[in-house]
């Protein structure tokens, strides 16, 4: 800057919604004529006060509040992202005036809550000071006017120097962040002399007094106290455990995506099937179906995102006749079908996912078939008319639940592999046999044992076990025979 133009260092010690005009903004409000809103009038006043007092001791520092037209406006014209042509979309139309403001509500009375539990017609106003989950926020913002010296006042000269928000829950957001040790802010202008500004930003806050500090430190302790008795209560005293011998077994499960089918407009049916020993609750739900999910290109394939999740709750208990066999697992039978514009549906894949028996998360992409007939005909009604040959009893992907032969033959039955559909599962399992010792464990037939056969670690568990026997024999046999025997044969030998 040419040193005909040196100014001095502006220094502002601003509070929180604190107004400071800026001189746009006090040439705009002199004139009464220019105040429509109760607010505009305000400022009028304080803007003729401020004048008899002297005039305005801020020169380029100044504040826009909560309340003021830049803030709903900043609000107003906020993007997702930071590309230059962004569309907004549909909802965030609708939803760019509804400001998340702090609504000064009146305590609702018991009596007039239980009579109006439901608006059934609700106005504009209502509409928009509802419809917002976001916590509630008040904002202000920090102002520098950055125009030629000796020309205040032109709206293209405002830059926003610090955004500080407070909300709901007391939380503040100053950004950016307090300078610190960290180097000044700067702001380089477009144009011919490319001006390059700096501005620090500091917490002048008088430090709280140890005494304030402390009590505001009990103060937070017994609401934390209040709060933790209050989740107890919810939770309750007692942890529901399961019964000796019996598994619980919880799958917060994820259909996320089928590809690789003939045609798009994908839905899948799905169903859990229980074997012997496992139950449900009665409220469980062991079946359901996907919403109808159109197909994207991504590489070669045709992929239909669905994203659809699903909960299942079960238990197994031991039995008696189970003690030489090892239990089953359920399964998960499903099948993908297609729909299209003239509501014609066909059967695009049959598949069966067995529920994993370790915990944890498990990504599985499990390949699918469908039955086909030979011949043009099948082929032609199943392209016009919709509909192909289906599976009377879907458990007949693996083996039908109605089957009590030994042998199982499928010789004549034409298949055609289709697509795949990827599950994401999260597994968790529950039993008293976790809080058992090793060494119990190692001497129980337990729950976990039994259910774990299918791993090596089982296995390795019930080697050492017969080898620990067998040992513990031999001594009691060799401590039965006489001393003078051993010592004999210890002789000769």
């Amino acid at each position: 800057r040419p040193p005909q133009e040196e100014e001095e260092e502006e220094a502002a010690e601003v509070g929180w919604q604190e107004k400071l005009f800026s001189q746009f903004e006090v040439d705009l409000y002199r004139n009464e004529s220019a105040c429509q809103t109760p607010l505009d009038r305000q400022y009028h006043e304080e803007i003729l006060k401020l004048e008899k007092a002297g005039g305005r001791k801020n020169h380029r520092i100044f504040t826009y509040t909560d309340h003021d037209r830049f803030t709903n406006l900043e609000e107003h014209c906020q993007k997702v992202t930071d590309s230059d042509h962004e569309v907004p979309s549909y909802l965030a139309e609708r939803m760019a005036n509804v400001r998340r403001r702090r609504q000064d509500r009146r305590p609702i009375e018991a009596s007039s809550l239980k009579s109006k539990i439901i608006t059934w017609e609700p106005t504009e106003e209502f509409i928009k000071n509802n419809h917002v989950i976001n916590t509630p926020v008040q904002t202000m913002y920090i102002m520098g006017d950055l125009g030629p010296y000796g020309k205040l006042g032109h709206r293209e000269y405002e830059h926003v120097l610090c955004t500080i928000k407070v909300d709901g829950n007391g939380v503040i957001t100053v950004k950016p962040d307090f300078t610190g040790t960290k180097g000044a802010y700067r702001i380089e202008l477009d144009g011919e002399k490319r001006e390059v500004w700096k501005y620090t930003i500091e917490n002048a806050s008088v430090q709280v007094q140890p005494e304030e500090e402390e009590r505001e430190q009990c103060v937070f302790r017994d609401l934390y106290s209040r709060h933790k008795e209050y989740l107890s209560d919810l939770v309750g005293s007692e942890f529901e455990m399961t019964l000796p011998g019996t598994l619980r077994l919880f799958v917060n499960g994820e259909i996320v995506s089928a590809q690789g089918y003939e045609y798009d407009n994908l839905y899948v049916h799905f169903f859990l099937e229980l074997p012997n020993q496992w139950s449900s609750p009665a409220f469980q739900q062991l079946s359901g179906v996907t919403q109808t999910c159109a197909t994207k290109t991504v590489g070669w394939d045709n992929v239909a995102y669905f994203c659809y999740p699903f909960t299942l709750e079960m238990f197994f208990t031991q039995g008696d006749e189970s003690e030489d066999s090892l239990p089953q697992w359920p399964v998960l039978y499903f099948e993908v079908l297609s729909l299209d514009f003239w509501q014609r549906y066909r059967v695009e894949g049959y598949g069966s996912l067995v529920l994993p028996t370790s915990p944890g998360l498990h990504v599985l992409t499990i390949p699918t078939w469908r039955p086909v007939e030979l011949g043009t005909v099948a082929e032609l009604r199943r392209f016009f008319i919709g509909g192909s040959p289906e599976l009377e009893d879907i458990t007949y992907v693996r083996i039908p639940s109605t089957f009590k032969g030994e042998r199982l033959s499928r010789f004549g039955f034409r298949t055609e592999t289709t697509g795949s559909v990827t599950f994401r599962l999260y597994c968790l399992q529950q039993s008293k046999a976790f809080l058992e010792t090793r060494a119990l464990r190692q001497r129980m037939q337990s729950v976990l044992d039994r259910l774990g056969g299918f791993s090596q670690q089982s296995s390795v568990y019930n080697v050492l076990e017969a080898f620990q026997r067998a040992r513990r024999r031999m001594q009691e046999a060799r401590e039965s025979l006489p001393q003078d025997l051993i010592s004999t044969s210890a002789s000769t030998a």
